[in-house]
């Protein structure tokens, strides 16, 4: 089976602040090969363990929760969709978050859906497949 999810952070967010919330449900009953992270989405969860109170134990709970996904770079193949879907959302005045930008890029990329509680921003850009799993 193929991936065909992307975590974004507010989803993994939701799946560690509440064990039994739907978040969590969702994301434990797929399986890893279905469900993947990408780069910006690591380097959010972990600038937020190291700026909150008890780092070490923040990260070790991310290390673990982790694991098992396979994470996606933003790579040069990403570059094409990064600067299409940014001239037009410009263009419109409507820009959305430089890291959800690049996350964005990297799920057109490879023909992912990604999984946000922060539909109406990721919305916005033409082609991109959204769902919210925490509803």
């Amino acid at each position: 089976m193929t991936v065909r999810y992307l975590l974004d952070t507010n989803a993994i967010i939701f799946a560690l602040k509440d064990a039994k919330g739907k978040s969590a449900l969702r994301i434990g009953q797929s399986s890893h090969r279905d469900v993947t992270i990408c780069s910006m989405v690591e380097a959010e969860l972990y600038h937020g363990a190291t700026k909150y109170g008890r780092p070490a134990r923040r990260k070790a709970v991310l290390d673990e929760f982790l694991e098992p996904f396979q994470s996606l770079p933003f790579d040069s193949t990403c570059v094409p969709h990064y600067a299409r879907v940014r001239d037009l959302l410009e263009r419109q005045g409507d820009l959305i978050g430089g890291n959800d930008l690049l996350n964005a890029a990297i799920a057109l990329t490879h023909g992912l859906t990604v999984v946000t509680h922060n539909c109406g921003e990721f919305n916005r850009v033409p082609g991109l497949r959204v769902d919210d799993w925490s509803v």
